[in-house]
């Protein structure tokens, strides 16, 4: 039997059965890819659903304003996302004519689409042959092969494609692909560093590819891939500053629309301080308080600090601390980036998952 042959048979016994699996509506696996993308499929799922419900055609999105889609993607994070597939949408509607691309080419040029993406949306709404490599192909093929070439770099991504095109049913690219995927995410896995388990006992010695498999005859499965070197994580610290205070029945707060060109563009979020090192302990206090009354003129008549809250991105880790700050009367000033808003109001607007996990402990 063929490579090809071999990983199929494996994946037509002990594949995944996926919502956006055995359908060619581009629009839709589009969708399933863009959400998928840092994202586990069991969360992945339930907003895939959410998507083509609220969305149901790429008309649907693009009509819809950017704040109402910020909205439905809330709680994925990698906001740029959402963004770029409205975007997209629109671009589709208005340059298009509503029709989906039916080329790698054309399907590519879509904003927020990448090789990997037009690679499946190609193979899976119009099987044609273009390989998928993710980092569960590049685990995979390069413990098969014996690839030692860094992954995560264009030179990787060429040699690997090269590779599969050569491998690849031809006939059926939209199967091949999926079977790779799902056989370098539930058989060929991680190697588990931290044991260091022998590859007899990590499922190896069962796998269908053991006979061809160089990592597992040369005992190198836990050397392979081979990364590129880490970028650096950088630390921030951020204390959000929520101020509230009574008008008669109403609780309102401060909130305020970020429009810099950063992961949470158009995402709200309370007043932030923003630092590149904590906060002494000796003054936070005051520094706190002087803070607050810089922002609305009046002081603190109560002020809360939560323990601080570690949120992990992919490059930088924040150490964020939530302020609750109560005042007597509404505030004296206001900057213009900042508007007051009934507290009952702040569950219909966009906000990053961060702020979502923060206000929930408030």
């Amino acid at each position: 039997m063929t490579f090809s042959e071999e990983v199929i048979g494996w994946y037509e016994e002990h594949g995944r059965q996926l919502p956006w699996r055995g359908i060619s509506n581009a629009y839709y696996i589009w969708l399933s890819e863009i959400i998928l993308q840092q994202t586990r499929i069991e969360q992945g799922r339930s907003y895939y659903e959410r998507f083509i419900s609220t969305y149901p055609a790429v008309q649907d999105l693009a009509a819809a304003g950017e704040e109402q889609v910020l909205k439905t993607w809330q709680g994925l994070g990698y906001y740029s996302r959402a963004r770029n597939l409205h975007a997209a949408a629109r671009h589709i509607v208005d340059n298009l004519d509503g029709r989906f691309p039916d080329t790698y080419e054309g399907i590519l040029a879509l904003k927020g689409v990448g090789r990997y993406t037009a690679a499946a949306i190609a193979s899976f709404a119009y099987k044609l042959p273009y390989p998928v490599i993710d980092g569960n192909v590049y685990r995979l093929v390069s413990r098969c092969f014996g690839i030692v070439t860094p992954i995560g770099t264009n030179a990787a991504y060429n040699e690997f494609e090269a590779l599969l095109l050569r491998l690849m049913d031809k006939e059926r690219p939209d199967v091949f692909n999926q079977a790779m995927m799902d056989f370098g995410s539930m058989q060929c896995r991680p190697f588990n560093v931290r044991d260091r388990l022998p590859a007899q006992t990590t499922g190896c010695g069962q796998c269908v590819l053991a006979h061809r498999c160089i990592a597992f005859r040369e005992g190198k499965v836990g050397l392979l891939p081979v990364k590129s070197s880490a970028v650096p994580v950088k630390k921030r610290y951020f204390y959000y500053i929520d101020i509230r205070w009574q008008e008669k029945d109403t609780e309102w707060l401060l909130a305020h629309r970020r429009a810099d060109d950063d992961i949470w563009r158009g995402l709200y979020e309370v007043p932030l301080l923003e630092l590149r090192q904590p906060l002494p302990e000796s003054d936070a206090d005051s520094r706190l308080r002087r803070h607050i009354e810089a922002i609305c003129g009046r002081q603190a008549d109560t002020m809360e600090v939560h323990p601080p809250l570690v949120h992990k991105l992919t490059h930088r880790d924040i150490v964020a601390v939530y302020v609750v700050a109560r005042i007597a009367a509404p505030p004296l000033r206001v900057d213009p980036s900042l508007r007051a808003l009934p507290l009952s109001e702040w569950g219909r607007l966009p906000v990053s998952r961060l702020m979502e996990r923060l206000f929930s402990k408030r």
